[in-house]
């Protein structure tokens, strides 16, 4: 099948890859010309365009287009090729990691004028290249057929990988209620390994112990195989910074939970400590000492010298 891509970052020049590796033709836009021009470089069968009336020129109806920009961007991508001559037929995805009701708003919008739009929750970060992606869709049973090919090429396998979740905002639905998991996972795999580092008696190696782990273990995933490797590379170890930030589907994980009254204290908890990480030092943090020092009398450090106070 024939689809445009606009948004060459990391995710949506792989996917151009993986797409024009399964012989599909893909219209590649961007705002940055030397990503467009790279990828039509390097791969047959990708047509670069400049602009958004270069992508609608360059598809037959009804066209399918493919967002992967940042979801602060989403509307005014859509607000171009609506200028730029979208039709009554035609499809827009979204495979950013927009705001669910967003989505909703937007299906509804671009339905009012005869058009399609399907939501695409999708993960694989950089390994979806060669392994394929996680695609989490939302949307009418005749956007998702006109899409379907090129799910099933993206997807790890044409059957597996992929799914039509749900009407439309019901695939971005699906993609934040998996990042919200996905922090719980990476805080409580984050803090296991510190408290064994924190024994340093027994001087465990975390390397080895991680190791282990991803053969037989309960507890072995993706992310334990990410902690493996960067386990074994002192040196990116030492560079790396505690600073963590967060896509904002977290946080729409948590809003949603509150808005149902569906408890998700790890979830919740796993975002906080996101938080946390910024703050450097932490006002909570002496308040904390300033407290324990006045009902117990108990030592506190004072500011970055690391020196009990007297």
């Amino acid at each position: 099948m024939k689809l445009a891509m606009i948004g060459l970052g990391k995710m949506g020049a792989n996917m151009t890859r993986r797409l024009a590796r399964n012989g599909h033709e893909i219209v590649a836009y961007d705002v940055s010309s030397q990503a467009v021009s790279t990828l039509a470089n390097e791969l047959d069968g990708v047509t670069p365009a400049h602009d958004p009336a270069g992508v609608i020129a360059n598809l037959a109806t009804p066209r399918i287009i493919w967002l992967m920009v940042p979801h602060q961007y989403v509307d005014q991508s859509i607000d171009d090729l609506l200028a730029a001559g979208l039709e009554p037929g035609d499809l827009l995805i979204d495979g950013g990691n927009s705001n669910y009701k967003l989505s909703r708003e937007r299906a509804a919008r671009l339905a009012e004028t005869g058009m399609l739009f399907a939501d695409c929750g999708t993960s694989g970060g950089v390994w979806g290249l060669d392994n394929g992606y996680s695609l989490m869709v939302g949307g009418s049973d005749a956007a998702i057929a006109l899409l379907q090919p090129a799910l099933e090429s993206l997807a790890p396998s044409p059957e597996t990988g992929w799914g039509h979740v749900g009407p439309a905002g019901a695939g971005h639905y699906v993609k934040m209620v998996h990042n919200g998991i996905e922090y719980g996972l990476m805080q409580a795999y984050a803090e296991g390994f510190e408290l064994m580092q924190a024994r340093e008696e027994m001087a465990l190696d975390l390397q080895q112990i991680a190791a282990i782990w991803q053969h037989g273990s309960v507890v072995r995933s993706w992310l334990l195989d990410l902690i493996a490797d960067a386990l074994g590379d002192p040196q990116q170890m030492d560079s790396l910074s505690d600073y963590v930030d967060d896509s904002g589907e977290g946080r729409w994980t948590i809003h949603d939970a509150i808005e149902n009254a569906v408890p998700t204290p790890v979830l919740a908890l796993a975002l906080q400590m996101r938080f946390r990480s910024r703050q450097d030092p932490s006002y909570a943090g002496k308040l904390l000492n300033a407290m324990r020092a006045g009902f117990g009398g108990h030592s506190i450090r004072q500011g970055d010298s690391g020196k009990d106070a007297s």
